[in-house]
């Protein structure tokens, strides 16, 4: 479970530069919520992940995850058990090091019971193979190659493989499918919704398509200003199109959502 109170953000405080990034955001997510969010550049999205992954401290506010506050706790203590994809691909991998040597450091990096200078046995290795072989892309054929070798698709589904082979408290996904070509992203997508509801993992979702927006997961988020402006979820959020969600965009904000690539993404449906 994570529930965020009134967190607030302001960066370069005092000087012409200075932005308010989240403004007393609040956030309650049961265990095994899958919430997608949009908004325009600028909304506070990647900063409230940020926020969560401990990228940096909030000005005020807190944070709890499972009911333990994390609120000034460390980014690298965070990464136990938090697992975060980012929009780019070439992020959250090592590209001259192999996906067997990959996989090890997430798995030694998040196993509880494991060192992190621990060896990997041979049946840990299996493991390995055995779940890359679940990605239906090779991978497990290709274990000694090394991660910069691999295609965008490849290393983002290898990357969401590494963030949730120990499964995590809660799972950041920062645009994770938006450098990838439509026939790539939709596998990389059809992954994230398999191992997210077999492993009954909380998620986060950041996406610019609206309807991806109201079709993955079990709740919306629209974000605003460094707030949630809007959120939607059960029987309501079923029957809602993308229009209504602009509505109410606009009627909970007073103003239109303007970003192109949104908008772009809802006249084509992509």
């Amino acid at each position: 479970m994570l529930n965020i109170v009134s967190i607030s953000k302001v960066f370069n405080k005092g000087t012409v530069n200075e932005k308010k990034a989240l403004s007393g955001l609040s956030l309650r997510l049961d265990d095994g919520d899958f919430a997608t969010i949009v908004g325009s550049n600028g909304a506070g999205k990647s900063t409230l992940f940020n926020a969560i992954a401990g990228s940096f401290y909030v000005d005020s506010g807190y944070i709890e995850l499972d009911g333990n506050d994390i609120t000034y706790e460390k980014e690298h203590r965070r990464s136990r058990y938090i697992g975060r994809l980012f929009q780019d691909p070439l992020q959250g991998s090592a590209p001259h090091m192999t996906i067997e040597e990959n996989l090890a450091i997430a798995y030694l990096r998040a196993s509880r019971d494991k060192k992190p200078l621990s060896r990997i046995t041979a049946a840990e290795r299996e493991k390995f193979r055995e779940q890359l072989s679940l990605l239906g892309m090779g991978l497990e054929d290709r274990m000694k190659n090394p991660v910069g070798l691999l295609s965008g698709g490849q290393r983002q589904a290898l990357t969401l493989l590494m963030a949730t082979m120990v499964t995590p408290r809660i799972l950041l996904l920062d645009e994770h499918t938006a450098a990838l070509d439509p026939a790539t992203a939709a596998k990389v997508l059809d992954l994230t919704k398999a191992i997210v509801a077999e492993r009954h993992i909380t998620c986060l979702m950041v996406t610019h398509n609206m309807s991806q927006a109201l079709e993955m997961g079990n709740r919306t988020l629209m974000m605003d200003s460094g707030r949630i402006v809007f959120d939607v979820k059960g029987e309501e959020r079923s029957k809602m199109s993308v229009n209504d969600l602009l509505k109410k965009f606009e009627q909970n904000t007073g103003g239109a959502l303007d970003n192109d690539r949104i908008l772009l993404s809802t006249e084509e449906g992509v």
